[in-house]
């Protein structure tokens, strides 16, 4: 399988942009893949869990086997000889391959960070978005449920909800989507601004209906 799509796109990043963040580099990595995932149809959620299990399963069972390639005292090629001894049996073409791309750039340093962009661009792409609630107390599984259902109204995507409890939190509730932070007052204002669209909107078709049946008895 070819590598040209995953490294023609790292190259452009690292050639153009010198000074780009470990973020920007790892998320045009993660584009990448994905883009490679796309071209050769490949099936992300397979991709996905593979990239997910080479943590669970081979990274935390071997940890030293991470420290190896991440190593600067290690060349390029006998990191892609070291992955292809371990992972060429049971890996992918497109996950083995994308590994040894980023061996042979040294960014195996960054795959953590590659992975979380590849976890969020994905997400993205399936309508997710992560939201973070910060409340006083513990949210009970009635009120977790009914924020995710307004959230995902609100939002119009599926909220990723990661709960933080904080005792100091005024208000009771602080939510943050992306860059943006909402308090549980405002969200409270959202809600209320969208109900009376709706309300609005259903006020106007039930008048428009009584003008025509008035038209017609005319």
């Amino acid at each position: 399988m070819s590598s040209a799509p995953v490294e023609q796109d790292a190259r452009f990043a690292e050639e153009f942009n010198p000074d780009v963040s470990v973020e920007s580099i790892a998320a045009v990595y993660a584009s990448a893949l994905l883009g490679a995932a796309y071209e050769t149809g490949a099936k992300l959620p397979e991709l996905m869990e593979e990239f997910q299990s080479f943590f669970d399963d081979l990274i935390s069972a071997q940890p030293h086997f991470e420290t190896l390639l991440c190593s600067a005292l290690i060349r390029a090629d006998d990191k892609v000889a070291m992955l292809d001894r371990s992972l060429a049996s049971s890996a992918s073409p497109l996950f083995l391959n994308f590994l040894k791309v980023l061996a042979r750039h040294n960014r195996l340093d960054i795959l953590r960070a590659i992975h979380h962009q590849t976890r969020v661009a994905y997400n993205k792409q399936i309508g997710r978005v992560p939201v973070t609630v910060t409340t006083a107390t513990e949210l009970d599984a009635v009120t977790k449920e009914t924020l995710i259902r307004q959230l995902t109204h609100l939002l119009n995507a599926e909220p990723m909800l990661h709960s933080v409890v904080d005792a100091e939190t005024i208000g009771g509730m602080i939510v943050r989507v992306g860059d943006t932070i909402y308090d549980g007052s405002i969200l409270t204002q959202l809600k209320n601004v969208r109900q009376q669209m709706i309300d609005r909107s259903a006020h106007e078709i039930q008048s428009r209906r009584d003008s025509f049946r008035n038209t017609e008895g005319n």
